[in-house]
């Protein structure tokens, strides 16, 4: 049985590309939400800023030329590419995953998450040659390494992986 206009596409099915639009769609609100952050952090706070909000976390403003928790950052400047491109290369094959997963939505989430991410950070790469974060927490004398909503969605991404790969995993094997 075919769908309206007869295209040929059983009904209750779409082609792939609309399937992984909606993914593409939460990718880019994550996009744009984590670069209308850092624009204002940017603009509005000056490098090293803080504004204490509680009595663990304050908004900073910080610039991280390296990776996750500053990973190689005092190098010269060649980090800034390799991680661009490693950024971008995520980026392609999350969007070829997600044209062949569209049936497992939690695990589609969790590519999408890392996807916003991911290229949230290559553009501030590309754009100021770091990437700006602003989020800091702590707990007296010790803190975590300031950081930005693109890592919040790499990081939800990466946790909803493993629980989706958990949760797959207990499922028994269908006959």
């Amino acid at each position: 049985m075919t769908g309206p206009a007869d295209t040929g596409i059983p009904s209750g099915s779409r082609p792939a590309p609309a399937r992984v639009g909606r993914w593409l769609a939460i990718a880019l609100a994550i996009i744009v939400l984590d670069q209308l952050t850092k624009i204002y952090f940017n603009t509005e706070f000056q490098y090293g800023q803080r504004v204490h909000l509680l009595p663990f976390f304050d908004f900073t403003l910080v610039y991280n030329r390296g990776a996750a928790f500053s990973f190689l950052a005092s190098e010269e400047g060649w980090q800034r590419w390799l991680f661009t491109g490693l950024g971008c290369v995520a980026a392609v094959v999350i969007t070829v995953i997600l044209r062949r997963t569209h049936g497992q939505p939690r695990f589609c989430l969790a590519l999408t998450l890392i996807l916003g991410g991911a290229i949230g950070n290559v553009i501030d790469r590309v754009v100021y040659g770091h990437v700006v974060d602003f989020l800091l927490f702590y707990w007296n004398d010790w803190q975590f390494p300031a950081f930005n909503l693109a890592d919040v969605g790499i990081t939800c991404g990466a946790v909803l992986l493993v629980l989706d790969e958990l949760l797959r995993a207990r499922k028994p094997p269908r006959a």
